[in-house]
């Protein structure tokens, strides 16, 4: 299995990937900060607001996800480059649960970083600039370590909810994208709307869609996977 998520690798625009990511983690490294100076202060109350803040930031690797569906995934469908994996003397199912092992573990270590140096950065800027109220405590810090693990598991499991319905069964590049945007966004729209959500109710929910579509991708692969 370790050796299919490699040959994923080998297969993509390496360089393109890379750069992709650096351009992800830079922004939203500098962005708490920049949301506080710009948009809203009352998240520079305390180290607890900014912590909520950069929760929702880091929904951002969740169109990530939807890059990597559309170029593992998509893109094989569309340069049949995936119906020749499927003469190999390997299970369409393998194949799958690969490309799904490869981007999860992608996109989970990408936010697991990306947490960390929003954290860093974040403490770095203040700590020159004095931008939040007070200082983090002990409790401040182990909350975010632990939410930061957390939640990177839950934005992988949300980032793969386009992968069976856009991805496997309609190969639909921009459809993938606006999907995760309104994914990474969900939580905002119900606020204009006035509707009050419980976060981890959604988180929850999503979670369970993101599972749900990985189960579909992995169960329904021979009967939709054809070209």
């Amino acid at each position: 299995m370790f050796k299919l998520m490699e040959l994923e690798w080998r297969k993509l625009k390496q360089k393109m990937v890379m750069g992709e990511i650096i351009i992800y983690a830079g922004i939203l490294m500098f962005m708490p900060i920049f949301f506080i100076k710009m948009v809203s202060a009352d998240f520079g109350q305390s180290y607890a607001t900014i912590i909520q803040l950069i929760l929702a930031i880091q929904m951002g690797w969740v169109l990530f996800g939807a890059s990597l569906i559309n170029q593992v995934v998509i893109d094989e469908y569309k340069n049949k480059t995936f119906s020749l994996s499927f003469g190999y003397p390997i299970s369409r199912k393998k194949l799958i649960i690969a490309k799904v092992l490869f981007i999860s573990l992608a996109v989970f270590l990408c936010t697991l970083v990306s947490f960390l140096l929003s954290g860093i950065v974040t403490y770095l800027l203040d700590h020159l600039f004095h931008i939040i109220n007070g200082q983090p405590t002990v409790v401040d810090i182990t909350s975010y370590a632990s939410k930061m693990i957390i939640h990177s598991f839950f934005i992988t499991l949300i980032s793969l909810i386009p992968l069976f319905f856009f991805g496997i069964w309609k190969r639909a590049t921009i459809p993938t994208v606006i999907c995760a945007m309104f994914l990474m966004q969900f939580q905002n729209f119900s606020s204009l709307l006035n509707i009050n959500l419980n976060s981890d109710l959604v988180n929850a929910g999503l979670c369970l869609l993101g599972a749900v579509s990985i189960f579909l991708s992995i169960k329904m692969v021979d009967r939709v996977g054809d070209v």
